[in-house]
């Protein structure tokens, strides 16, 4: 379970300085990555070396980290897991036909490493900000069964995960938008690890979802000495708010399911910024029963009666229809998700059975 995750890290020996994609405006950016010691090169080797490489990689703590973009220059520390934040705005306006920028990072200390991160900034003609939840939202995972999420989250690869009927088309549509040039930003959030973050870009990848940058809550911890992942408390929303503080006047889109705790999560956010949440699509995990759902649906008519938009959706169907209704994504994209919602439907309904 936890050699699988590295299997796709940098393969250099020594310190390693990985950003991962980040997100930001004209005015101001946002970008997470981690410094940490690897003790081996990246190769073929046996599954208890995977794992004992797993556990022995080690955070590069109180590293200075030098970032430089479009002439500004910001300098931050690592914390205790390795982990780096920067926040910063350009020294001059990015080009505005230009969507994934480059950030230039260097490591002062203890090490000297350069690396670069990606950033996504939507064009002026960008009308919303979708947030979208990973884990049982875009493919599943089974939060029901802890065994089995564990086993799909650190075991399975890219190529062995599931996703959900007509994401794919789904997501593309809500990023090209009701007029379908808009390039609208795709921020995605998980309860995972950063370990797995190569890993899902590959799912991503492979199933042609729109890229975006992949925010984890929270470094699971995983050692020796502490085998269970840390508690991750309001990491969500907390990370929801600051998107919506960057992306200031904007409305949003979020996505997420029924199976934790996304509708509460979203109601917060909803109370928090009102009137900048366009809709909250919520995919319906059966596994949680007939409660849950009654839960659920009380929250909808509670913000309804707020003005607020929040739909309990069976599948990717049942949202872009009603996404199409609020504009959001173009009507003949609808088309597009039912014919893949009902191919997969009639690949697993058994010969001679409706």
């Amino acid at each position: 379970m936890l050699a699988r995750p590295v299997r796709r890290a940098p393969g250099r020996r020594g310190v390693v300085l990985q950003p991962y994609r980040g997100y930001g405006s004209p005015s101001r950016i946002f970008v997470i990555g981690r410094a940490f010691w690897q003790t081996t090169e990246k190769a073929e080797v046996s599954e208890l070396r995977d794992i004992l490489r797993r556990i022995r990689r080690r955070p590069v703590r109180g590293a200075r980290i030098r970032a430089r973009f479009y002439g500004a220059v910001v300098e931050v520390e690592t914390d205790r897991d390795g982990y780096f934040r920067i926040e910063m705005a350009p020294g001059e306006a990015p080009p505005e036909a230009v969507r994934w920028h480059r950030l230039e990072l260097a490591m002062l200390a203890p090490a000297r490493v350069a690396a670069s991160a990606e950033v996504y900034i939507p064009p002026s003609r960008a009308r919303v900000v979708v947030v979208s939840d990973i884990d049982d939202t875009v493919m599943h995972t089974g939060v029901a069964n802890k065994a089995k999420m564990l086993w799909r989250l650190f075991v399975q690869d890219a190529e062995s995960r599931t996703v959900f009927p007509g994401v794919s088309h789904l997501y593309r549509a809500l990023h090209a938008g009701g007029g379908r040039d808009e390039e609208n930003a795709m921020l995605y959030v998980s309860r995972a690890p950063w370990g797995i973050y190569e890993l899902l870009e590959e799912f991503f990848r492979r199933h042609a979802i729109p890229v975006g940058p992949i925010l984890f809550l929270r470094e699971w911890g995983i050692s020796w000495k502490h085998p269970l992942p840390r508690r991750a408390v309001d990491h969500k929303r907390v990370l929801i708010e600051a998107m919506m503080q960057l992306y200031a006047g904007m409305p949003f889109v979020l996505i997420g399911d029924s199976g934790q705790h996304d509708p509460e999560v979203y109601r917060q956010v909803v109370e928090a910024f009102p009137g900048r949440i366009r809709a909250i699509y919520i995919r319906e995990v059966t596994a949680r029963g007939a409660d849950r759902s009654a839960e659920v649906t009380a929250i909808a008519e509670a913000l309804r009666a707020d003005g607020g938009h929040l739909v309990l959706a069976a599948d990717s169907l049942a949202i872009a229809e009603d996404a199409a209704l609020l504009g959001l994504i173009a009507p003949e994209a609808v088309a597009e998700v039912r014919a893949r919602v009902r191919e997969r439907a009639s690949e697993q309904t058994p010969a001679g059975r409706p």
